[in-house]
């Protein structure tokens, strides 16, 4: 389930809600962003409170582990900072 799949969920959940109740309705499905279910994401939050869909979206997105991103230390905007282990070899031509 792709990560805006599993926030739409939320659409027909009541709020407030609680992690565990949460997580007993919502906790097994899985994202395939991130190849975990939604359980393990939400897990590393502890234990909340949503008042509304907003709050468990985010909490959601910020639960995501780093395997949902891409290249770690990527960017296509920025220099790379010196001292990056994440920067390209340098040549000396």
């Amino acid at each position: 389930m792709t990560m805006k799949n599993t926030t739409e969920l939320l659409t027909d959940a009541e709020f407030p809600m609680t992690s565990d109740e949460l997580l007993d309705r919502y906790g097994d499905e899985e994202i395939d962003l991130s190849n975990e279910t939604l359980r393990e994401v939400l897990e590393r939050t502890g234990s909340e409170t949503y008042e509304n869909r907003e709050d468990a979206e985010f909490a959601i997105y910020s639960g995501v582990s780093d395997r949902a991103i891409g290249r770690k230390g990527y960017s296509d905007r920025d220099p790379t900072p010196l001292g990056s282990p994440y920067g390209p070899d340098q040549y000396s031509f």
